[in-house]
This record gives C-alpha cells, sequence and structure tokens, in this order.
C-alpha cells in the first residue's frame, strides 16, 4: 500500500495521478507515449470517479489533474469520516460484548491467548484501547521492542499519561538507558525498581495484559474488569510509589546532562563498570564523578546519592510556592 492507499488511491491510481500532475492537460495519446499499459482508460476513469481529474471535451478530449489541496483533502476527509463511523460501530459492538459478558455465569474475566503473533497482536491492541492513562511494568518477557517503543510514542503523541517501572536489569542492556532518555523527552513518567514482580500492561483502567513465557511457546493472560483487575492495579499504584525516578527531568531544556544520566544509573544499582560503559568514559572517570556527586551531596553511599539528587528534582526548592 503507498501513502494514499488509505483514501482509496491504488499504487497505479497515484502513479497515472502524479504524472497528470506534471503533464496537465494531456491527450489521451500524450498519456499512453508515457503510460504505455492497457489499463490507462480504466485508470483516468477512475481518477475521474474520485474527483482527481477533470476532462475538457475535443477533440481531442484533454485530462487535467484536479490541485493536491483540492482533491486530495476531499478524499482524506471522506477516509476520516468512515474511520469515525468505523470507531463507533466498534464502540457499539464492545458494549453489546461487555453486556454479553455480564450476562453470562461466572462472567468471562481472563482470556487465554497463546502463540507470539496473537500475543503482539493484544499487545497492540491494548496500546490503541487506552484513552486517557497506560502503564507499564517492564520487565522480561519483552514483546517487540521497535513496535513497543512506536507504540508508546503514538500514546504520548495522542496526549495519554504513560507510566513505565523499568526493572534496574533492563536499564543495564545496552542501549536501554537512551531509550528511556528518549521516552521521557517525549513525556513518558519513568521510574525504576531492583526488581519487579511480573510483566503487566494496563490500558486505564479497563484492560490489562499479562505475559508469560512457557518455553517454547509464548502465552499471555487479558484480565477484564473485574476485582483481579483492580488488585493488579493496585499493584501497580504501590510499586509507582515505591520505584525512585531515573532522575530525567524532561522539563528542562536540551538533552539530558551527564548528571542526568548518572543519577539514573546509580538509582538503578549498577556497576562502577556498567555506568561506565553508559556514560562512554573509563572505570577510573566514573568513579570520580560518582565520587564528586556522593561530595556535592553528603551521601553517605552510591545509592543514596541518587535518591537525594532524584528527589531534589521533583521538590520545589526552599520558600517556592504553586502558583
Amino acid at each position: 500500500m503507498t501513502a494514499l492507499g488509505p483514501i482509496g488511491l491504488t499504487p497505479d491510481e497515484e502513479a497515472l495521478y502524479e504524472l497528470l500532475l506534471d503533464r496537465s492537460p494531456a491527450t489521451r495519446d500524450g498519456l499512453a507515449a508515457a503510460w504505455p499499459r492497457a489499463d490507462l482508460a480504466a485508470l483516468l476513469a477512475s481518477l475521474e470517479a474520485k474527483g482527481l481529474l477533470r476532462t475538457s471535451p475535443g477533440p481531442p478530449a484533454r485530462y487535467a489533474a484536479v490541485a493536491p489541496e483540492v482533491a486530495l483533502d476531499a478524499l482524506v476527509l471522506a477516509a476520516e469520516r468512515d474511520l469515525l463511523l468505523a470507531r463507533e460501530r466498534a464502540r457499539e459492538l464492545e458494549e453489546a460484548f461487555q453486556e454479553r459478558a455480564r450476562q453470562r455465569t461466572p462472567p468471562a474475566v481472563i482470556e487465554v491467548v497463546t502463540g507470539r503473533h496473537a500475543v503482539e497482536q493484544r499487545h497492540a491492541q491494548l496500546h490503541r484501547a487506552a484513552r486517557r492513562r497506560f502503564r507499564c511494568l517492564s520487565k522480561p518477557p519483552y514483546l517487540d521492542p521497535v513496535g513497543s517503543v512506536a507504540a508508546q510514542h503514538e500514546l504520548l503523541d495522542r496526549g495519554l499519561t504513560s507510566q513505565i517501572i523499568y526493572e534496574r536489569d533492563f536499564v543495564a542492556r545496552a542501549g536501554a538507558l537512551r531509550q528511556i532518555e528518549e521516552m521521557v523527552e517525549a513525556g513518558q513518567q519513568a521510574r525504576v525498581l531492583p526488581g519487579l514482580p511480573m510483566k503487566l500492561y494496563l490500558a486505564d483502567d479497563s484492560l490489562a495484559l499479562l505475559p508469560l513465557r512457557h518455553e517454547p511457546a509464548v502465552a499471555a493472560l487479558v484480565i477484564h474488569p473485574s476485582g483481579l483487575l483492580e488488585a493488579l492495579i493496585r499493584l501497580f499504584e504501590g510499586l509507582w510509589r515505591r520505584a525512585l525516578p531515573m532522575g530525567l527531568d524532561p522539563s528542562a531544556p536540551g538533552p539530558p546532562t551527564g548528571d542526568d544520566r548518572l543519577v539514573a544509573l546509580l538509582l538503578s544499582g549498577l556497576t562502577d563498570e556498567t555506568i561506565a560503559r553508559h556514560l562512554g568514559v573509563g572505570h577510573r572517570t566514573a568513579e570520580r564523578r560518582i565520587a564528586e556527586l556522593m561530595a556535592r551531596l553528603g551521601a553517605r553511599t552510591r545509592f543514596q546519592a541518587g535518591v537525594q539528587a532524584a528527589l531534589s528534582r521533583e521538590s520545589p526548592p526552599p520558600g517556592h510556592t504553586e502558583p
């Protein structure tokens, strides 16, 4: 599918329309010289039906492309109306499904999904279903990391609140800290804990996905509104209160500083060697920077330094009052 596929154009129609934009007005023979195919007449008729070209009488008849700002905008608006109708229909079907579920005895609370493709599909559906807030406990198993990052960006672009608690082992992975920095810069709220009890996704307060790993298969539980879902939500909220912020301030101008990264790594409880690798410095340089930060904060341990630095960024300075 081409970029204009979602508004109803085939690749051939888009190509012929682009040719018309370059050659308008053109006769059938003139177009045939550049488009020597038997489907030219059918494509011209289709473009005219979609409002993308106009024909002037001959002889010979001439074909001219309608300006994209007019023609394509009309198709985009029509596609948007169709999508709104489809979304409304989907909402009606979901309400009917939930009503039937409520009438069942016992109600359907847990749905078991098996197979990597099916689990990844439900994972994507969960992101699209969120309307206000999306929360995640990030630990293995990791589902399509590239797709997950794109889905998180899409959530933030829609204005949703995104809260993720990362497990320390994830932060230690090569490239993970930079990925977290990029997400925090985009608006994600990130915290860290030494360990997490499970992998969990929560869409609003209405749906949860609990991935499981039973080698060689992949499986997940989809939790519908129930006491179990409420318990998972409370678990996340409790862990969020205990977790420590990553020390990456999205409101600060420019990219994260070296101290920002150092605080995030200290909070994650990583070794000096791992911290040095993430910062791109030598082992001794990392040790020196850690010692300097501890001295500035009057901290007795590395972790205490990270906590104090992170909390100082969240707390207003003495004497500060909110407007």
